[in-house]
């Protein structure tokens, strides 16, 4: 699949104000500053679809935006950033929780993990609640071009390894770097061949 058109359709803090949920849905979520906008951006081929930021906590709402009018490609807020204040870090939680539990359209979350750093608790616990809660989702291990490929192996294996303590097969996982487009046929391909078998 080849995106040829991407618009950004809308902003908000509740699920009940999104688009009416008659297209197929993907969401990108991950922890502040794993690289969700810049990967937003190299999949849909624009530089500044989703707003990057080297600041952590920059996106805070559901961004909704609408892909060769066929589906919808939502860029979440991050989670795990201590320095946001408590009660607005609550109210983001909040907010996710809603979206996710109750979005009846979202076909896949993709649970964005950054391949340079070890398994990080907050990430394993959200993927946790996840499969408990019975959420498809994908991981996706970002910044892969900063790793040298026996670097990049030995991590995904130790990633693996970790996942294995709670869960009996490894979640679905595409290898990406929105600084050389790595993983961009392959996450578009997936998303396409849910889309063509609804």
């Amino acid at each position: 699949m080849e995106i040829k058109e991407a618009q950004f359709l809308m902003s908000n803090t509740e699920v009940e104000k999104c688009p009416a949920p008659n297209k197929p849905e993907y969401a990108f979520i991950g922890r502040s500053n794993v690289g969700k906008s810049s990967l937003i951006n190299m999949l849909t081929n624009k530089k500044s679809l989703a707003k990057t930021s080297g600041k952590p906590g920059k996106t805070r709402l559901l961004n909704h935006f609408l892909i060769n009018k066929e589906w919808y490609l939502v860029d979440l807020p991050g989670y795990g950033y201590a320095k946001v204040p408590k009660a607005e870090r609550m109210k983001w939680e909040k907010m996710l929780q809603n979206y996710i539990l109750k979005r009846e359209n979202l076909y896949c979350l993709f649970v964005l993990i950054d391949s340079r750093h070890p398994a990080q608790q907050v990430d394993l616990e959200f993927m946790e609640w996840l499969g408990v809660s019975e959420i498809p989702f994908s991981i996706i291990f970002t910044k892969t071009d900063k790793l040298r490929p026996v670097e990049l192996e030995e991590n995904l294996k130790a990633y693996e390894k970790k996942m294995f303590e709670t869960w009996e097969t490894m979640p679905g996982y595409f290898i990406s770097s929105a600084e050389t487009g790595a993983g961009k046929d392959e996450i578009l391909a997936f998303i396409d061949d849910i889309n063509k078998n609804q």
